[in-house]
């Protein structure tokens, strides 16, 4: 009698367990992976957020007078400096100080900023729309806006102007970890602004 030794073949534990371990940490990878771009999925929009409050703010800022005298001043329109009282000056409010003319005036509310000058150094710690609001849309929410204006004449492509004569506007916009910067300038047109 003949014996046949028939052998079968399969795995070892060993051979499972580095299976296991293999195909653990290809999953691992591709999982971590896989939650990157599904985490960084929305920050394209967070950006275009970011870039259209900015734009929306420094048109806001560069479509406003930019003259001697507030606005509300007698003179606004003929005044040739911004001396109060003096020949050519205002009658009685000068904007040439970068701060808002008459102190009163804030974005939006009663007495809303009427020159770009008005808008030096302002900040919010939330956005705002253009009527003084924080909760009319929920796209605004997070972010947070600095503005700068500085004289920026006799320099560079405004070297033949004097240095109040052109104002250079930055808008910064903050939030869901984005920081956007614009920069513009806005120039006086003599008289007028």
């Amino acid at each position: 009698m003949c014996r046949t030794t028939e052998f079968q073949r399969g795995l070892t534990l060993i051979e499972l367990i580095i299976f296991i371990v293999v195909i653990s940490v290809g999953l691992a990878g591709i999982l971590a992976v896989y939650n990157t771009v599904v985490m960084h999925s929305g920050e394209p929009m967070t950006r275009k957020q970011a870039l259209a409050i900015a734009e929306s703010l420094l048109l806001e800022i560069e479509q406003q007078p930019f003259t001697w005298c507030d606005p509300q001043d007698a003179n606004a329109g003929v005044a040739t400096n911004g001396v109060v009282g003096g020949a050519g000056g205002c009658a009685t409010m000068s904007q040439s100080a970068l701060e808002p003319s008459p102190s009163t005036e804030t974005r939006g509310g009663t007495d809303p900023f009427d020159n770009v000058a008005d808008y030096a150094a302002y900040t919010e710690a939330q956005v705002k729309d253009i009527a003084g609001n924080t909760n009319t849309s929920p796209h605004l929410a997070g972010y947070s806006v600095a503005v700068a204006i500085t004289p920026a004449g006799g320099t560079g492509a405004f070297a033949d102007l004097p240095l109040d004569a052109v104002l250079r506007i930055e808008v910064t916009v903050s939030g869901h970890r984005e920081t956007i910067s614009l920069v513009g300038y806005r120039t006086r047109y003599a008289p007028r602004g």
